[in-house]
């Protein structure tokens, strides 16, 4: 690690064998929280390099405990987290909606760092059990259209470093390395992220890797359509700013996007919106990143007929059908 320090301080680059090196490392406990610490905070000094960024999902993919599906083909509607913006759930709210039209979704998720109410923490709250079950995963598809991959429970390498994480209580590379390292490696990327670099990065390596993607950055700083401010959409055909017209929406008030200071405010709001007993703010925020996964599950729909359809899925109650059966299974 000393010596790897000492390469980052020097304003150094690493290379993908070295990224992966380091992070094969620090995910099978071979360096110390302070030593973890200093690492990822490097990083917050300066950008990190597409190699590296590489480096680090390739170690990581290859530590985690993988989820054969057997061909099932889903989708994952996830975000980096680290906007500091301290929305409801809305990622998670969309991937309900999207299992509603009959899609499948595997859900890749974890605890809030930089804030105190990640996916799980909502989920957990509301009775939902992890499980790493391959049994249970593959029914919750198959019943519910959606099961939820607690990141923990498939990545035992990301131990070492949560206790420096939570310490920190700020964003880091690995906040950029959630979304991309889905153990079950569905075939469509829904990725929301905090910054337009960020956006950049995972454009260069998920055009090598990935034929189905939409990442999207709002560029007033959310990571998710906010229809705070335009967003800037990058897919495997085209990259484009498109703005909250584009789904036949208004422009929405920062503040009518809280998610509450605490998991129970935050998983009462969740319930409202997945009840369809939300206002027309919160309901337009999610059916907006439902209806552009599925778009992005299948990029021949138009965006009218897509928000149509996850519309329907929220206010008719497919998507907490879908809620509702993912608690009973799990």
């Amino acid at each position: 690690m000393k010596h790897t320090l000492n390469k980052l301080f020097a304003q150094e680059y690493l290379s993908h064998k070295e990224a992966y090196t380091i992070l094969t490392e620090i995910g099978t406990g071979k360096y110390s929280d302070i030593e973890i610490a200093a690492f990822v905070t490097t990083f917050r000094m300066r950008s990190i390099s597409p190699t590296e960024l590489g480096g680090f999902r390739a170690a990581l993919l290859d530590l985690c405990t993988k989820v054969d599906l057997q061909g099932r083909i889903t989708a994952d509607l996830c975000g980096t987290g680290g906007d500091g913006k301290d929305t409801f759930n809305i990622s998670t709210l969309a991937s309900f909606i999207v299992a509603g039209t009959g899609n499948l979704v595997a859900k890749h998720g974890n605890y809030g760092v930089s804030s105190g109410c990640g996916s799980s923490n909502v989920l957990e709250y509301l009775g939902y059990k992890f499980t790493n079950n391959i049994d249970t995963i593959r029914k919750s598809i198959d019943q519910a259209g959606i099961t939820v991959l607690h990141a923990p429970l498939f990545h035992p390498a990301m131990k070492y470093a949560a206790p420096a994480r939570r310490t920190l209580g700020i964003k880091t590379f690995f906040n950029m390395l959630g979304p991309m390292i889905n153990p079950a490696f569905p075939t469509y990327k829904i990725t929301g992220v905090y910054n337009l670099e960020t956006q950049r990065l995972y454009g260069f390596l998920y055009q090598d890797t990935e034929e189905h993607f939409s990442i999207i950055h709002s560029l007033d700083g959310y990571d998710e359509v906010s229809l705070t401010s335009d967003f800037k959409l990058i897919t495997s055909q085209s990259e484009d700013i498109l703005s909250p017209s584009y789904f036949g929406f208004e422009k929405l008030k920062q503040e009518q996007l809280h998610g509450g200071q605490t998991v129970e405010s935050g998983a009462k709001i969740f319930m409202t919106i997945l009840k369809g007993e939300g206002n027309t703010a919160q309901n337009n925020a999610v059916v907006a990143n439902a209806a552009l996964a599925l778009q992005c599950i299948d990029s021949s729909k138009a965006i009218d007929i897509c928000v149509e359809q996850a519309q329907n899925s929220l206010l008719s109650g497919k998507a907490l059908k879908a809620f509702e059966r993912l608690i009973e299974i799990n």
